[in-house]
């Protein structure tokens, strides 16, 4: 009996380490497989386990209370982002309950070794979750297809290499006062996410629905289009976002222009990549004029110059609002109004977002994570004339030129560079080399830094953020 609680325990606090980090990567196995950051949590926290079970298991007992689950506690304890018990999550238990449970009465039966009864338990749960969860998939995608088609809004859908979000909250803010409008709530952007937000948010009077399309790998987006069969699509901006996924830039821009694949898409709008069905505007944009008050510029529509403002910082964003200015543009042909929401357009949240308090300005770019966006708004920051402080991991998800290339532009632009998390540290310690430096491995000191780090007229920028688990 003893064994068999031991076991019962093993396989609980196994399946409690890979559902935590399977929830952290959106339950795709092969990117904790492949793309996990942190390769020594699944040492320690799976792989030694597990053996030491298979070649150890009279004295694993031992290891088990006085080693493993301490660790594990302590792991789950320290973590920024422990797991969230969802509905899935309380069936996934449930399964492996009942898996263990048919596995004991095996195990205690036919003796076959308890190791790889533990693997074998574990896996086939994760099997039966994931047909469950593809069952319920396809009848919640029924539900929302149907409740969609009754509902029958004119669709935006919008997706780009960065800043999707941020077209997506301006185009919403565009039509707002004159539509019922409505948009997939935060960074939304997968077809079971726009599922969910169908049938649980989606209002009955909604007039234009505007939806996100992200991808990590070909046929995200051509899925996501075709579900919804947008009427409109915009396209921004392209790079090598997520490039450990797609490997090349060229591979990057094919998916993205899946977003021009909706059988029902009427007109499309694109930043730089042509498409027969899409306005194309990069070259209607000009005199881009970015500061730290904000962002003015020129933008032809349809042969007509015109000359906007907004509060918004970064140049950058005189790109999508020009994006989302054409795209409201099909529904509003009053320009003077547009101009107008323009002007007043609310800072995104942690998308080069000003705050000014205790004397200090704080931009918050925590949401800025590709190298493009970074190095404009070190450019930005490089205008202001006092101390200037840099919080940063670097860029997650791309590889060492490109963090060489910020570290560089940190050393030219920042007094002080804090650097959080361990996935970069190396590479941007090794490279800024006039900057003063500090390493902070546990985010939730950095308040007490800033206090003893900075003061009234400095500049702070949190400069992209990263997860605890990379």
């Amino acid at each position: 009996m003893f064994n068999l609680i031991i076991h019962f325990i093993t396989v609980f606090a196994i399946g409690f380490y890979l559902i935590t980090v399977l929830q952290w990567y959106s339950y795709k196995i092969e990117r904790i497989i492949f793309h996990f950051h942190k390769i020594r949590w699944h040492i320690f926290y799976f792989v030694i386990p597990v053996l030491t079970y298979i070649f150890a298991y009279k004295f694993f007992w031992i290891y088990l209370f006085f080693g493993y689950l301490p660790a594990l506690i302590i792991w789950f304890r320290r973590i920024k982002k422990p797991l969230n018990p969802t509905k899935r999550v309380k069936r996934f238990f449930i399964i492996l309950g009942f898996t263990e449970t048919f596995n004991l009465v095996f195990m205690n039966k036919l003796h076959y070794n308890p190791g790889i009864a533990l693997l074998a338990v574990v896996i086939t749960a994760l099997i039966i979750s994931y047909f469950i969860e593809y069952m319920m998939f396809l009848k919640y995608k029924s539900l929302a297809k149907k409740k969609l088609s009754n509902i029958n809004p004119k669709i935006i859908t919008i997706t780009a290499s960065y800043g999707k979000t941020s077209i997506k909250n301006f185009v919403y803010e565009l039509l707002k006062d004159k539509y019922n409008a409505y948009k997939t709530p935060r960074s939304v952007n997968t077809l079971k996410g726009i599922i969910l937000d169908i049938n649980t948010s989606l209002p009955e009077n909604t007039e234009i629905y505007i939806t996100e399309a992200g991808a990590r790998q070909k046929g995200d987006i051509k899925e996501i289009v075709k579900f919804l069969e947008n009427q409109y699509s915009v396209l921004g901006k392209i790079g090598p976002q997520h490039i450990e996924y797609f490997k090349t830039l060229e591979n990057i821009k094919n998916t993205k222009l899946e977003v021009f694949e909706s059988p029902k898409l009427i007109k499309g709008f694109s930043y730089e990549i042509p498409h027969e069905k899409a306005v194309l505007i990069k070259d209607k944009i000009s005199n881009v004029k970015a500061t730290l008050d904000g962002t003015e510029w020129d933008l032809d529509i349809y042969g007509k110059q015109y000359h906007f403002s907004t509060k918004i910082l970064g140049s950058f964003s005189a790109i999508n609002i020009s994006l989302a200015i054409y795209q409201a543009y099909e529904f509003i042909k009053d320009i003077e109004y547009l101009k107008q929401k323009v002007l007043q357009l609310p800072y995104i949240p942690h998308r080069l977002q000003k705050i000014e308090v205790g004397g200090k300005i704080i931009i918050d770019d925590s949401f800025n994570g590709n190298i493009e966006g970074m190095l404009e708004s070190f450019e930005i920051v490089k205008t202001y004339p006092g101390r200037k402080v840099i919080i940063t991991p670097g860029l997650v998800e791309a590889n060492d030129e490109m963090n060489e290339k910020i570290a560089k532009k940190i050393d030219e632009v920042f007094d002080l560079a804090i650097i959080t998390g361990h996935i970069n540290k190396d590479i941007l310690c090794k490279n800024i080399l006039n900057t003063d430096k500090v390493y902070l491995g546990d985010k939730s000191k950095l308040e007490k830094m800033l206090a003893d780090l900075t003061k009234p007229g400095d500049l702070i920028i949190f400069s992209n953020d990263a997860p605890e688990y990379l």
